[in-house]
Formats: C-alpha cells, sequence, structure tokens
C-alpha cells in the first residue's frame, strides 16, 4: 500500500513491490510514468488524488471499494482518521461496512483500528519526494481469509527535497 508518490517512484520501493502480491496507491499519483512502471511488476489499483490529471482521474476514480480474500475494502485519496472522517467518508464507510479503510492525503502514517466503525485505518504515509514528510513510508500486510494479517511499516529514508 503506497500513497503520495507525486510522480516519483523510489527506486528502494521496488523490491517491496516485486514481494508483493498487487499494489494499492492511495492517490497523488502525479505523472502516469508511476502506473506504467508499478504496472510492469504487478497488478495494481488505484484512486486518483487532489493532484491527480485529467487522464489520471479517468482511469482512478475518486472512491474504490472491493472485496479480496472476504475483506471489504475502501480506499479513496483524502479521508481524515478514526474520529475526525469528513461526511463524506461516514456516508461511505456506512454504505460499505469496509473491514479495512485506506486514505493518503496527509503524509502522515496512521495504522489505527477505529472501535466506532470496527475497521483498521491505514495511511501509508508518503513515498514521495513533495510535501512535507520527512521519512518516505509504505505499509504491507496481508489478507488472509477475512483476517488482516502481518501488518508491517516500510520505511524507505529520508524525502530528497524538492523545491
Amino acid at each position: 500500500m503506497i500513497s503520495d508518490t507525486h510522480s516519483h517512484l523510489d527506486d528502494r520501493l521496488i523490491p517491496h513491490i516485486q514481494n508483493a502480491d498487487e499494489v494499492w496507491h492511495a492517490g497523488d499519483i502525479g505523472d502516469y510514468k508511476v502506473v506504467e512502471q508499478i504496472k510492469q511488476l504487478k497488478p495494481f489499483k488505484a484512486v486518483h488524488g487532489n493532484i491527480d490529471d485529467a487522464g489520471t482521474r479517468k482511469e482512478f476514480f475518486e472512491n474504490l471499494f472491493f472485496i479480496e480474500e472476504n475483506v471489504k475494502v475502501l480506499i479513496t485519496h483524502i479521508g481524515g482518521y478514526p474520529g475526525k472522517y469528513p461526511f463524506r467518508i461516514k456516508e461511505l464507510i456506512k454504505i460499505h461496512a469496509p473491514n479495512l479503510f485506506i486514505c493518503g492525503h496527509s503524509h502522515i502514517l496512521k495504522v489505527m483500528y477505529d472501535k466506532h466503525y470496527n475497521l483498521l485505518h491505514i495511511n501509508p504515509g508518503a513515498c514521495g519526494n513533495h510535501g512535507f514528510h520527512l521519512i518516505k513510508t509504505a505499509v504491507r500486510f496481508e489478507l488472509n481469509n477475512g483476517k488482516i494479517e502481518n501488518a508491517a511499516i516500510i520505511e524507505l529514508g529520508k524525502r530528497n527535497i524538492v523545491a
């Protein structure tokens, strides 16, 4: 699970992609070359973010809901966090009742259980060079017959400062 690449696919992420079954991106992809690079390696699912252009928005929607390994997954870019979800997200959660809710945008890594909605909330942080984050991050996990297991934070190192 990655987010906020902002047109940059860090080479240090490639071995993690190669070891994954699939890559999910929570928006702010940036240049479409990032999508092409990842799709050469693994199946890819994504939502668009607020910086993504019309072409990216045509292929990837604002919200993505699917069921994988009996886990209901909801992904969007701007989603807030437990106790601070915007109204739009609260409504999506009520409609879809996901077990796993993933968002990006804030560039702040968060993995936390939401007792109110009975779901795992993940924001993988940011793995691009643009933004205020200091360390590039991603998250990996396994879905096994209704369970989210073996979650781990991936630290890719310091971001390159881009003016």
